[in-house]
């Protein structure tokens, strides 16, 4: 069993664990620890907590101390610090005619770099940026180009549920997500019904792939073959997962009828798979 305290330095960023050494960590708590970008400081979102080995990568690093009122001045002025980059390299962009949009900048704490995040259409040669920033800051600059999935999670937003993107909230790392996944949940192959702000697949359908896999096990799917409960045989023509109904048209009559899945008994199930068109169409919801 090894110790570790879960600490975060973004909001809805990925949690990492470091070892505590003597300091008791309450969650909300702000720490200043030892990162390979350097020394920074994040916020406690996991207490003092003991853990199996496995489930940690070692070495840990360690926490250098919890933030004092010093720390906590020294991340204002970072912050303070990463608007005036941000409206500085804005400017630089402008005057270079570089086709990339500005994302986020991110100060390191111990003021040793600066990075920027930006996205693009396609690869931009930013050499001489760097250079112009690197005479204003006199400090270590760095840019990233990133995805679109990336730039929703940094600039946040509402969903069309109406609450903010996963990927903002608690979505530490993003998780693959693929169109049978959609075609598994009964979802219209259509770009605009499953795709999110960031123009790719909704995480939402990742979250919900292990509900929609065990209902999956016990419900019929469409093409299937079964028994109704008058002991004729059809084939299942619609199914509705959630609520376990299923539209079943029999060798016995035109007007299918609609049953529930413990109503009926399995003969031979049918597979859900994505034909090529379908996949052609769509597999750019797929990308990061």
């Amino acid at each position: 069993m090894k110790e570790i305290v879960g600490i975060r330095f973004k909001s809805g960023g990925k949690v990492y664990y470091f070892s505590p050494g003597k300091i008791n960590a309450k969650v909300g708590d702000r720490a200043v620890v030892e990162t390979v970008r350097g020394v920074e400081c994040g916020e406690v979102v996991i207490a003092n907590r003991q853990l199996e080995d496995s489930e940690v990568t070692s070495p840990l690093k360690p926490i250098v101390r919890l933030a004092d009122a010093a720390d906590l001045k020294t991340v204002e002025k970072n912050r303070l610090k990463e608007q005036e980059a941000f409206k500085i390299c804005e400017e630089k962009i402008v005057n270079r005619g570089l086709k990339m949009n500005l994302v986020d900048v991110e100060c390191t704490f111990d003021n040793n770099k600066l990075l920027f995040y930006f996205t693009a259409e396609n690869r931009v040669d930013f050499r001489e940026l760097v250079k112009d920033l690197a005479a204003v800051f006199r400090t270590r600059i760095e840019l990233r180009q990133i995805g679109v999935r990336d730039e929703a999670k940094i600039l946040g937003g509402l969903g069309i549920c109406g609450r903010e993107f996963c990927c903002k909230g608690y979505i530490g790392e993003f998780q693959p997500v693929s169109i049978k996944m959609a075609k598994e949940q009964g979802l219209s192959l259509n770009p605009t019904k499953i795709s999110g702000t960031c123009g790719r697949l909704m995480c939402c359908l990742k979250n919900e792939q292990n509900a929609y896999e065990a209902l999956l096990k016990i419900t019929p799917k469409i093409g299937a073959v079964v028994v109704t409960p008058d002991g004729d045989k059809g084939r299942v023509e619609d199914v509705n997962l959630i609520t376990g109904k299923l539209r079943v048209k029999t060798e016995k009559s035109e007007v299918p009828v609609t049953l529930d899945r413990s109503e009926v008994k399995l003969l031979k199930d049918a597979e859900i798979r994505v034909n090529r068109d379908e996949l052609k169409a769509l597999k750019g919801l797929e990308d990061k």
